[in-house]
């Protein structure tokens, strides 16, 4: 073989490669190009996104085309580069004083070396890495020319394809003829974060998208009032007595037991009340403006649980497996699923679940969080708990912890690999949980701290805070084990607003 025949060969290798290229740029950028995307370019008169729209139409039969187009440059840049290398690599290697009789297989094998590793990277990574960056302006490059290659070729593609169906078939497998377009929540879920990250959406936005779809695994008993926060009246109370609780509480709707609170005979609504005459009321039972009460099973799904909030009444008694009173359910702990706490004026000054707080004395951002807080929230602020026998930030606590938590007492909680871990204090302890836990980034050895949080009315660091003092006397709630009734009519906690 003469040396410009050798060349000729080469360079026509080359442009092989280049259309390896061009057919791996086909196939990911098919298959990465976002469908609305490149139709809504369609709409506007982009002709080369009709042409992508048009490919995505018959992507499996596309696909197919570009896989033939791979396997046929392939082949043809082997058969070329291995005699021209092996003419080009023999004279400097025969200098080199090598035996004559290893000439010529080292010299293939270095051309096939060489060969490999211009095609991988000019005809495999390059246009890989380019359609996976830009994956429109990619299929608007290639839609075209793919479509004609892929049409000049349909016999030869559709008789491979059906040889390979009948394969599959054989293999008790049923081929899919086109590339399943749906995502699954844990995609769609990770999509919204990415984008979020990347500045392509609101970090609201985001967090609202995740919550919806993290609705629908669910439970009443992920999303109700805990037992010890229910605030209910025993069946001996009177209109009055619902009229005082609201003015202690902030709340209007509370369920109504008879012995204890696992005896639930209905509930009692503030509105109800306040058509007694004023005096009247002490001497209206409530049980005579009692509605009867909604219950429902703490493992109910969320979705049918709003629809029957919606259908029957607007707050539920939740019941555990036992037949006991697990919590109380309303819309208002829906909608807080999804916005974030809601807050109104029959609040009060009570904290917020999750908020920033200030600084350590090492200037280590803070956070102030409310037990009841949920472990899900402690994501917005990078805080991952992991997996365990816990819902709740009281219940991460004591999990860490080991025992009934105590003010003061901290836990730690170890970060992922190259992140810091956070230190879990005890400002406030209440019915054995912690009811207000200080959350601080610890800082990792030769690693800076971290950004302070964006400033949201700041908890100062001091001593724990004092609950509040309540306008009537608020008994604990009696639980299930007790075999007598507690003296008092009125039994408080957390209940409904509406």
């Amino acid at each position: 073989m003469t040396l410009s025949l050798a060349l000729l060969l080469l360079a026509a290798a080359f442009v092989l490669i280049l259309a390896n290229g061009f057919f791996v740029a086909a196939e990911f950028g098919l298959v990465t190009v976002e469908r609305p995307e490149a139709e809504r370019a369609a709409a506007e008169g982009d002709r080369r996104a009709r042409a992508v729209t048009a490919a995505l139409r018959e992507l499996s039969f596309q696909l197919s085309g570009t896989q033939l187009g791979i396997t046929l440059t392939s082949l043809v840049v082997g058969m070329l580069c291995e005699p021209a290398l092996a003419r080009l690599l023999s004279p400097p290697l025969t200098a080199t004083g090598l035996p004559a009789g290893a000439v010529p297989g080292l010299a293939v094998t270095v051309g096939m070396l060489v060969a490999s590793a211009v095609q991988m990277v000019i005809g495999e990574l390059v246009p890989k890495n380019w359609a996976v960056s830009r994956p429109l302006a990619v299929a608007r490059f290639v839609a075209g020319p793919q479509r004609l290659f892929s049409a000049a070729f349909r016999p030869v593609i559709t008789l491979l394809n059906a040889w390979a169906n009948r394969i599959v078939r054989a293999l008790g497998i049923e081929p899919a003829e086109e590339l399943a377009s749906a995502r699954t929540p844990g995609e769609l879920v990770s999509l919204a974060r990415h984008s979020a990250r990347a500045g392509a959406i609101e970090q609201d936005t985001a967090d609202l998208f995740v919550r919806t779809l993290s609705l629908a695994g669910l439970t009443a008993q992920h999303v109700m009032t805990p037992r010890v926060r229910v605030s209910a009246l025993q069946s001996g109370a009177t209109a009055e007595d619902v009229v005082n609780l609201t003015r202690a509480t902030g709340l209007s709707r509370f369920p109504v037991y008879r012995d204890r609170l696992d005896d639930i005979t209905g509930t009692a609504h503030l509105k109800d009340a306040l058509a007694v005459p004023a005096p009247e009321r002490l001497r209206t039972p409530v049980d005579d403006i009692a509605a009867p009460a909604l219950l429902v099973p703490e493992t109910l799904p969320v979705q049918p649980l709003l629809e029957r909030l919606r259908r029957e009444a607007p707050i539920a008694v939740v019941v555990d497996e036992y037949g006991g009173t697990a919590g109380v359910v309303t819309l208002e702990d829906i909608v807080e699923e999804l916005v974030g706490e809601v807050r109104d004026e029959h609040d009060g000054d009570d904290p917020p679940e999750l908020a920033p707080g200030a600084p350590d004395s090492e200037g280590r951002p803070a956070w102030e969080a409310d037990g009841g807080c949920r472990v899900d929230v402690l994501r917005r602020i990078g805080l991952d708990a992991p997996e365990g026998p816990y819902e709740t930030v009281a219940g991460l606590v004591a999990d860490r912890l080991g025992r009934i938590p105590a003010p003061g007492d901290t836990a730690y909680l170890p970060g992922g690999p190259g992140s810091p871990g956070w230190h879990l204090r005890v400002r406030l302890v209440d019915h054995h949980r912690a009811e207000r836990v200080r959350i601080v980034r610890a800082e990792e050895s030769g690693r800076p701290a971290a950004q302070q949080p964006p400033p949201a009315q700041p908890v100062p660091e001091g001593p724990p805070p004092q609950r509040p003092q309540q306008p009537m006397e608020r008994p604990r709630l009696q639980h299930a084990h007790q075999d007598q009734a507690p003296p008092q009519r009125a039994v408080t906690a957390e209940g409904s607003r509406r």
